[in-house]
């Protein structure tokens, strides 16, 4: 999967602005296929490679790196984009993507005890297409069926959306209020260190709050992140300093919300996703979420033609979704009995 997406990421480097536009978006959107897997499989495997009293700790600091790369991700790319141009930041991408591929390889030494990393001769062999429905299907199933998982899923997923929307903002604002669309930008950076901040203090006391109460929290925090967008906006013309303050506080807020969120989301696929299909869970969330964003992304770029306070809406609407949902799956979808596994065995598959 990885080699497949750099293959493809240097493939629209090569074909941008040689070859039909829609060509190109074709191999975008085949590349995309490996996104989930690149993103999501690798955690999945997290349960069978630390001892149960470690996980809690553990998902803090997995999710940790999710926000070390996206700080890292955009401060690289524009340092090769100001040195050599765009095609150098697109270069870096397919660069540092193939440099991650050998690790992919690595065989496992060891993880929890009652479970290993199986070497490469234990693999089932590859599935055929009938195989992968039904795969599929039982991930899917899985997902639906577990009121946990269901409501955290589909409260992520919204909430993704809306963060997409707020991405698109950034540098829109940055130009509407700060004089340049590269200084709205910088508060990525702002919502990263942020998120960094707030999964290491997790990491620290990773009992602190339930998974599920960490979930609604953060959520109603993040309803808050368009609002404060909002009202930097609504600061009177020359007021450049507070709507930087203001602007900051809602990148701050975003990061810290969205930090100890995907550490919360970790927590519930593995304590309920069935070992069997747990990898199947989190590919199925991570492609669900990357689409989110595209779709939330592609909504906000729409609207913000008729102005950055339409986008902003958007977003507030798609984070009050997520939260109503959220809150719907809690009261309406009862438990249901499950029977006991065998957790952490580290015998998880796409």
């Amino acid at each position: 999967m990885l080699g497949l997406y750099a293959l493809g990421t240097a493939l629209i480097a090569v074909g941008l602005g040689r070859v039909p536009f829609v060509a190109v978006l074709a191999v975008a959107a085949a590349t995309g296929l490996a996104a989930p897997a690149v993103a999501g499989v690798w955690t999945s495997r997290l349960a069978g490679a630390v001892p149960a009293a470690l996980l809690p700790r553990a998902n803090s600091l997995d999710a940790l790196t999710y926000s070390a790369a996206g700080l890292a991700g955009p401060a690289i790319a524009a340092s090769a984009a100001w040195a050599v141009g765009p095609w150098g930041a697109l270069a870096a991408a397919v660069l540092l993507i193939g440099a991650a591929t050998p690790f992919a390889g690595e065989r496992g030494r060891g993880g929890a005890k009652g479970g290993t990393t199986p070497l490469r001769s234990d693999l089932p062999p590859p599935p055929t297409p009938s195989r992968l429905a039904a795969e599929l299907f039982d991930g899917l199933r899985a997902v639906a069926g577990r009121r946990p998982l269901a409501r955290a899923t589909a409260a992520t997923t919204l909430s993704l959306a809306a963060s997409g929307m707020v991405v698109v903002c950034w540098p829109l604002l940055g130009a509407e209020l700060l004089g340049a669309p590269e200084r709205g930008t910088l508060l990525l950076s702002v919502a990263a260190v942020s998120a960094i901040a707030a999964n290491a203090l997790l990491a620290r006391r990773p009992s602190a709050l339930a998974p599920d109460t960490l979930l609604w929290v953060c959520g109603a925090a993040l309803c808050a992140v368009p609002l404060l967008a909002a009202c930097a906006r609504a600061l009177p013309p020359g007021s450049a300093t507070a709507a930087a303050l203001v602007l900051g506080l809602a990148a701050a807020v975003a990061g810290a919300a969205e930090g100890p969120q995907l550490t919360a989301l970790f927590a519930v696929r593995h304590r309920d996703a069935p070992a069997a299909v747990r990898a199947r869970v989190f590919a199925i969330g991570a492609g669900l979420k990357v689409s989110g964003m595209a779709a939330g992304a592609a909504i906000a770029g729409a609207l913000a033609e008729r102005g950055t306070g339409a986008a902003l809406a958007a977003a507030a609407g798609a984070e009050a979704l997520a939260f109503a949902a959220f809150a719907a799956l809690t009261l309406l979808h009862p438990d249901r009995p499950q029977p006991p596994e065998a957790a952490h065995n580290g015998q998880e598959f796409v």
